[in-house]
């Protein structure tokens, strides 16, 4: 069984970290082909922070409460959910609401965590893996023997990057703003690019151009990564860091035949991210399972501490995901 109400950390209003406060809320009931997940970890994403500012509201019907992913043990289904038990442990992508003791989301989200893992990496791959994956595998198309860059190489999404495109036999490039973090994503397999004293379009050129590029930061980047395409490059975009709006010369997309695309995750339909789940069980765990992708763990905060996470997040010193613990891991 479990109790009727819960803590939670909810943000009072659009704002700085210090909007976050800790709360009690009643615990949710799941739904048609929902699990109830008592939750261990929750995983911390710039989208969390997008959400406290004001700049990214939750779908409908998802809680109001941040976080995307969590890790945990399900204490509860609703009806239509069949391939879970009670007292199984996963790790799930969330529509919202991880900043939280208990959670609910569909049953087709979750996934076992992967052997070998603990709880607290288990909260680190829902939200980072279904982004990689379907960005750089399924909208990317990456194969081996590819150039491959990522933007923001020490960030969970840029570490995930780089291994998955390691391990698919690409040649993989990654920014990074300091010695240590180059350091971190050229022991991943990548090389590494100080975008404070080098020119990654300068870089990617003299190598032949990038094949595919994963870009979160927008804004002045995007025409850079325009030029740093091979033909028949593929640019794929899945935030704005520095803003969504540039000036861009078509006629060089057009003359070598590059394509641009992006996706956001969050508002896509249960059944696409059931199907991006599925794959994911199928051919990125077992990478998981031999060691070819691991995770790395910046720092770990206690859930009313959340506003403290915030601030690691925005410093962008972090090197590897930023966790918040919610109860004691059996």
């Amino acid at each position: 069984m479990f109790p009727d109400s819960m803590t939670a950390i909810e943000i009072a209003s659009a704002g700085g970290p210090d909007v976050l406060r800790k709360v009690t809320r009643p615990v949710p009931v799941p739904c048609h082909d929902q699990i109830l997940v008592k939750i261990a970890y929750a995983g911390v994403n710039r989208p969390d922070c997008l959400q406290r500012a004001g700049a990214y509201a939750p779908p409908p019907g998802a809680s109001d409460l941040p976080g995307l992913e969590a890790s945990g043990e399900i204490v509860g289904m609703g009806a239509g959910v069949t391939r879970w038990k009670k007292g199984e442990k996963v790790c799930a992508l969330l529509p919202g609401g991880g900043y939280s003791e208990y959670a609910v989301c569909h049953a087709d989200h979750a996934l076992r965590i992967p052997e070998g893992l603990s709880m607290k990496e288990g909260a680190c791959l829902p939200e980072t893996a279904f982004t990689v994956w379907s960005n750089v595998v399924q909208r990317g198309q990456l194969t081996g023997g590819e150039r491959f860059l990522v933007h923001g190489g020490t960030s969970g999404i840029g570490m995930m990057a780089i291994q998955i495109a390691h391990a698919l036999g690409a040649r993989v490039f990654a920014t990074a703003g300091s010695d240590d973090k180059c350091k971190a994503v050229e022991e991943l397999g990548a090389t590494a690019i100080n975008y404070k004293t080098q020119d990654f379009t300068k870089v990617l050129t003299e190598a032949g151009g990038a094949d595919l590029i994963l870009d979160m930061v927008g804004g002045s980047y995007i025409p850079r990564n325009i030029s740093s395409l091979a033909k028949d490059g593929r640019l794929v975009m899945i935030a704005f860091l520095e803003g969504p709006k540039v000036e861009l010369n078509f006629a060089h997309i057009m003359m070598n035949r590059l394509t641009v695309t992006g996706s956001t995750l969050r508002p896509q339909s249960d059944v696409a991210k059931a199907e991006i789940a599925d794959e994911i069980r199928k051919k990125l765990w077992p990478m998981i399972a031999a060691g070819s992708v691991a995770v790395t763990i910046d720092s770990e905060f206690d859930l009313t501490d959340a506003a403290d996470a915030h601030r690691r997040m925005e410093s962008s010193g972090h090197i590897g995901k930023i966790v918040l613990k919610v109860a004691e891991a059996d």
